[in-house]
Parts: C-alpha cells; structure tokens; sequence
C-alpha cells in the first residue's frame, strides 16, 4: 500500500512538473516574438525605449529559459538557474543604458504612434503571460523570478505609452531617452531582486 501511495505521489509531481513545463513553453515562445518585434520596430521607429523594451523581453525569455531548466530539479540547481537570470538582467540593462547615451550625443525623434502601438499589444501579451502564470502555485524561486519581470514588464509598458504621448506632442526625442534610462533601472532593480531572492532561498536550504 505504501508503494502505491508513493507512486501516486511521484506521478503528481510528474503531472505539476509537466504542467510547469508547459507554462514556461508558452511564456518563453510569447517573449521571444515580444523580444524581436520590439527589437526590430524599436530601430525602426528610432526608439530607445521600445528597443529597451525588447531587450527586457529578452531577458525574460532567457530566465523562462532557465526557468524551464530547472522545472523539477534539485533547489541548488534552482537557485543557481535564478542568479545566472540576474545577472543576465543587469548585464541587459547596462547595454541599454550605454545605448541611451549614444542617442543623447545625437539620434532623431522616435515615432510616437509606432512606440504605442507596440507597447499596447506587449500589455495585452504580458496579462496573456500573468494569467499563465498565476495557474502555478508553488513558490519556486525561478516562478518569482517570471512574475518579477513579467511585472516589470508592465510598468515599463504603460511608461512607454506616455512617452510616445510626449514624444507627440513635443516633437522631442527627451522622453523617450529618460524613459529608456528609467527601462535601464527597472531592469537593473529586478535583477537585483531575482538575486536577492535567490540568496535567501541558498540559506534557507543550508540550514535545513
């Protein structure tokens, strides 16, 4: 009866980690079609903050990457997967803070139409990408490392549609560039998060 029991339990964690699996898939496919499209309009439209945009989408397939990984692995594993995601993070948010000086020394006005247009389908395809999430209930720190910058993803959409509004109304290239350091920061601050969480969940597991 015992063995039963354990290989229920063993086939219900097989299903959750399966279930896991399958939300990340589809997190990580909706972020790297986020990641090229905000990339690729972002040079189009001249537009520091949507190529910042696109960098964080980056990102935050690299941590569902990681985070897919280690779906079902030891917590050290876990643990090791989030920080890399961290770093990765701050890394992205040092290159776009250097690409948002290159622009302040000379670059054009962005289209302001174009940068809310496409922040507008990202707040769609994030609450797309929450929604998925919230069907996982565990705590995982690689989870909370997805709903960090899933998160951030959504302040950082709704900045760069006012910024596209001032960009209009101005005919300034200004707003988008201090939109893009704001981007820089909130990125930077979330990979601080991601390894700060991921510290404690190391201690946790050394005293247990």
């Amino acid at each position: 009866m015992a063995s039963n029991d354990e290989d229920d339990d063993l086939g219900g964690l097989d299903a959750r980690n399966e279930a896991d699996r399958k939300i990340l898939r589809s997190v990580l496919l909706i972020n790297l079609g986020q990641s090229a499209a905000g990339v690729g309009l972002g040079l189009w439209a001249a537009s520091t903050a949507l190529i910042g945009a696109g960098l964080d989408n980056l990102a935050d397939a690299s941590v569902y990457a990681v985070s897919l990984y280690a779906v079902g692995r030891a917590a050290m594993v876990k643990v090791r997967a989030a920080r890399l995601s961290g770093f990765l993070l701050i890394g992205l948010a040092a290159l776009l803070l250097l690409e948002v000086l290159r622009r302040f020394a000379g670059g054009e006005e962005p289209v302001g139409l174009a940068m809310m247009a496409m922040a507008a389908l990202n707040a769609a395809l994030n609450l797309v990408c929450l929604r998925l999430l919230r069907r996982h209930r565990g705590e995982g720190v690689n989870f909370k490392a997805s709903a960090i910058f899933t998160n951030n993803d959504s302040i950082v959409n709704g900045a760069i549609v006012l910024s596209g509004l001032l960009v209009m109304a101005f005919g300034s290239n200004i707003p988008d560039l201090v939109l893009g350091i704001v981007v820089a920061a909130i990125a930077a601050n979330g990979g601080r998060e991601i390894l700060r969480e991921a510290s404690e969940t190391a201690r946790r597991e050394a005293s247990t």
